[in-house]
């Protein structure tokens, strides 16, 4: 099991094992219970994961999930990518990682692609059902789509065809830019009928989401390894 850390100014959850590590990224939820059993889960499988908290100590285990909603349209580019950069440097220094990675969920994916294009150090950048429509929201500073060129990392996608806040058409415009990359392999999970946000348990009571997940969460933590 895991524990809460202070780094700097912000807390996080870590469940320490080893020399590699990954940097999670959460959905809406917040450092819920989901996000956490995935932290633990890395850890069994020798994998150091440190979780970022977006909301401050919000999450769906303390604060219904319709009030979680607002506080994403809050978030600040700029300060939630230097909280996140502390995080790795954090991983690298205090830690010990001689590896580190970054996976996020939803608005996590979308805060992964931003992280992996501006930090270099990264060896892999996985964005589950990111949250990165090419009409960029007001409290988007920076688009996602376009910046993933200077991901020079291995970068996995997973992207269910159902998501309604991401057309194919942004995810297609995605794949092009992360294909024309000269260094940096790219791999795709593509989930028919499968909505935004499958990998939540909230999600699973459609079998679609369901069966998605559990076809993409080996093949990430394999990924992961690799």
């Amino acid at each position: 099991m895991g524990v809460t850390v202070t780094v700097g100014a912000q807390d996080a959850y870590l469940a320490r094992v080893g020399r590699t590590g990954m940097l999670l990224l959460p959905m809406i939820t917040g450092i819920g219970e989901q996000i956490r059993d995935w932290a633990d889960e890395l850890a069994a499988a020798g994998i150091t994961a440190l979780v970022w908290d977006p909301f401050h100590g919000k999450n769906t285990d303390n604060t219904p999930r319709e009030e979680m909603f607002p506080l994403a349209s809050q978030l600040d580019d700029d300060e939630a990518l230097a909280d996140q950069q502390a995080l790795v440097d954090h991983l690298f220094d205090e830690l010990g990682c001689t590896k580190v990675g970054v996976i996020g969920w939803c608005l996590g994916g979308r805060f992964a692609l931003l992280l992996g294009a501006r930090d270099h150090r990264l060896a892999n950048v996985i964005a589950y059902h990111p949250t990165i429509p090419s009409d960029l929201p007001p409290h988007h500073t920076y688009d996602a789509i376009g910046d993933a060129a200077a991901i020079t990392a291995p970068v996995l996608v997973s992207y269910p065809s159902a998501d309604t806040l991401v057309t194919n058409a942004d995810f297609e415009a995605l794949q092009t830019v992360l294909q024309s990359r000269a260094t940096g392999a790219t791999f795709t999970q593509y989930f028919p009928g499968a909505e935004h946000g499958f990998s939540d348990r909230m999600r699973h009571g459609n079998e679609v989401n369901a069966n998605a997940f559990k076809l993409a969460w080996p093949q990430t933590l394999a990924f992961i390894k690799s």
